[in-house]
């Protein structure tokens, strides 16, 4: 596989990232609107969903960081759902395992590889 070419994982887990921070951001947003208060929990849901967003974007840039945060956001997201019934936390497991899976197989570690800096132009 061409270094350069993006694993289609990557590109699905990705878009997924992208928008599930869009429609959290929106749909948190106008729960924050509708109350006329910001309270520090609506506050951390949408930096949350920002974070998903970030993530996404960063993720299709080919960011090795972007990979570590989208996996960060998805165990974080287990970890909260320890305390929610069984299913919710096994789904969540579930999601972790599959994003683990689809951001750290050898075709994405070889896409999130640091790539050399270019020379800069000719006569620059």
């Amino acid at each position: 596989m061409n270094a350069n070419r993006r694993p289609l994982s990557v590109t699905i887990i990705a878009c997924l990232y992208i928008a599930v921070g869009c429609i959290g951001l929106v749909f948190h947003l106008r729960e924050i609107l509708a109350t006329h208060a910001l309270h520090y929990d609506g506050l951390a849901i949408e930096v949350t969903e920002l974070v998903a967003l970030v993530s996404g974007v960063f993720l299709l840039k080919g960011q090795n960081w972007a990979r570590w945060l989208a996996l960060a956001w998805i165990a974080f997201h287990v970890a909260i759902s320890a305390f929610d019934p069984f299913p919710k936390l096994a789904i969540h497991g579930v999601f972790c395992a599959g994003i683990a899976w689809a951001l750290f197989h050898p075709a994405a570690r070889q896409y999130f590889r640091a790539r050399p800096i270019a020379p800069p132009p000719a006569g620059a």
